[in-house]
């Protein structure tokens, strides 16, 4: 059973929900630069991540088992409720999709990823934030990363090729230990975590496109592995989802 929205609207409302989103934010800035009109899709509970963004439109699209937050309180509601195996849009509209708090509780993680694909543009980007295995955030239950089902690199791999969705590249964040205080030093962890322990991070962000297919000769597979990572995406000018 998914968390309800209030429950995310409330830990991302702390000190310590807010530099988790500063944290994940900067990770994906790094990696797509800017996004100033582009389309740009958040699923799950991304509203932490897409309240700076200046995409030319954003829709912030929640699980109907989580719950839905009017987004942005000061204009136009652009948040609604979905079935996230089978998302209301039309092919190939998004540039940029970004899922957070989205895999982890879902019924059919596959199936949430192949309507991923299918929503994102030939040329778009998806960064998918998934609880890590072996992270400190995984029995965290007082955050949201504490529930449903965390996964390791090779299964968030797995899962993105099933969906004809072809891994870039991934990185880990979030090595604060999950607690209120620890918003003070959480650089600091970071800056530290990253080089002395990084299999213990909270959380895996990995980037995917869509799969090109080419002649394959008959009995032969190809398994294409995401580089550790970020590579930037195929744009001119710079982007950062949150400050």
């Amino acid at each position: 059973m998914r968390q309800d929205v209030l429950e995310l609207r409330r830990f991302y409302a702390t000190p310590l929900g807010r530099a988790v989103a500063r944290l994940i934010g900067r990770k994906i800035g790094e990696a797509w630069g800017d996004i100033d009109g582009l389309d740009v899709l958040g699923l799950g509970y991304a509203l932490p991540l897409m309240t700076e963004t200046v995409a030319r439109r954003r829709i912030a699209a929640m699980p109907a088992a989580q719950g839905v937050e009017v987004w942005p309180c000061d204009a136009p509601n652009l948040s609604c409720l979905v079935d996230d195996a089978a998302l209301p849009f039309p092919n190939a509209l998004f540039e940029r999709v970004v899922a957070l708090h989205a895999l982890e509780e879902s019924d059919h993680p596959g199936e949430l990823l192949r309507e991923i694909s299918r929503v994102l543009a030939p040329t778009g980007r998806v960064i998918v934030a998934a609880t890590a295995r072996h992270g400190l955030w995984a029995d965290a239950e007082s955050t949201p990363f504490g529930h449903g089902r965390p996964f390791s690199r090779r299964q968030l791999e797995t899962l993105l090729s099933e969906a004809e969705l072809q891994p870039i590249g991934w990185t880990r964040v979030l090595y604060a230990p999950p607690l209120q205080n620890a918003h003070r030093w959480a650089a600091a962890f970071e800056r530290v975590g990253a080089r002395l322990w990084p299999p213990f991070a909270g959380v895996i962000l990995m980037e995917a496109g869509k799969q090109t297919f080419a002649a394959i000769p008959k009995g032969v597979r190809q398994r294409v592995r995401a580089t550790p990572v970020f590579q930037p995406a195929p744009i001119t000018r710079g982007m950062s989802l949150a400050a």
